[in-house]
């Protein structure tokens, strides 16, 4: 380059915007990720992928224009105030809180300030946020409507299993929404003339024991509670299940994946690609209580046919009919 060229160039250069020069220097946002379980698990693996995709619609990509930290809890509530703090003491930009009401609350507790985008069931009862349409104050996010879902998985789980009157329900105790997912649940059963016996287990070690009377009491069928705990567990969960060839149904899809009989509940994705989307909209500048509660309303039935045939069950075909994917 010529020595003219070169300081007509830093002319030029000199002459810019201040505010351009800043924008160059500008620091990368943060986000922090809040998670109940481990970012390693599989499950964990394709939320996290479809919250990137939301992210990459907005322009925002990992590693090039933003960094995400994550943090996962691994199950234990009780840490999850600690690794919110944390977040909190690293100045993060927004933090994404996954995997229910938990984690989402905690991140509330540790700033009034910092955006928040959570997932959960039922953010005006659990308080984070004021309304769907207003959240205000610095939280809003995806609501899967899991809780309300009870009374369907149910009618569906009379329709597998005719004539079906006891059902066992696989419960967590100690995990949020639990009083809600069990009040649908027997609200429904009553009025579908059937009786429910609820199973606590509050840790693996009480699995095979609570499944030990499941074989001796014999229910017709058996409803396995959603929570982060028992979808750790699952295929310790379908194995025993199927072993003592109950029917049995569940929320989430990776059950019927790892051979569970059925599943029905919200996507385990969709909620994620568009709490990256509200992300990357508030990098952008939107506030939480200017952005409203989406509520996912993309639910999937899947049925394994193999763990049909495997106990001796015959899927009826109004059912099969009505499944978005059936394992063969």
């Amino acid at each position: 380059m010529r020595r003219r060229e070169f300081l007509t160039l830093l002319g030029a250069a000199a002459g810019w915007p201040v505010g351009a020069r800043a924008q160059q220097s500008k620091p990368v946002p943060r986000v922090g990720v809040l998670m109940t379980v481990a970012e390693n698990d599989p499950d964990s693996r394709r939320r996290i992928a479809a919250f990137r995709e939301g992210l990459r619609a907005l322009g925002w990509v990992e590693g090039q224009n933003v960094a995400i930290e994550y943090r996962s809890a691994e199950g234990q509530y009780d840490r999850l105030p600690t690794l919110a703090a944390d977040l909190v003491r690293r100045q993060v930009t927004v933090i994404v809180a996954t995997g229910g009401s938990a984690p989402a609350l905690a991140a509330k507790a540790a700033s009034s300030t910092i955006p928040i985008v959570f997932t959960g069931e039922d953010p005006v009862k659990a308080g984070l946020v004021v309304s769907l349409n207003q959240p205000g104050g610095n939280a809003t996010g995806v609501s899967t409507l899991a809780t309300a879902i009870g009374s369907k998985r149910l009618g569906l789980l009379s329709e597998l299993v005719l004539n079906a009157k006891t059902i066992g329900v696989l419960n967590n105790p100690n995990g949020l929404d639990v009083e809600r997912h069990l009040q649908d649940v027997q609200s429904a059963a009553r009025s579908l003339g059937q009786q429910i016996r609820v199973f606590n287990v509050t840790d693996e070690g009480q699995i095979d024991a609570v499944f030990g009377s499941l074989a001796r009491e014999r229910p017709d069928a058996l409803l396995v509670n959603p929570d982060p705990f028992m979808n750790s567990r699952r295929e310790q969960i379908v194995a025993l299940a199927n072993h003592y060839k109950l029917p049995a149904f569940y929320q989430w899809r990776e059950y019927a994946e790892a051979g569970g009989l059925v599943s029905y509940g919200p996507s385990h994705t969709e909620p994620y690609r568009l709490v990256g989307i509200y992300t990357g909209r508030i990098l952008n500048g939107a506030r939480p209580a200017d952005l409203p509660v989406i509520q996912s309303t993309k639910f999937e039935l899947v049925i394994n046919l193999r763990t049909a045939k495997r106990i001796g069950l015959e899927i009826p075909p109004t059912l099969l009919a009505r499944a978005d994917e059936v394992i063969e």
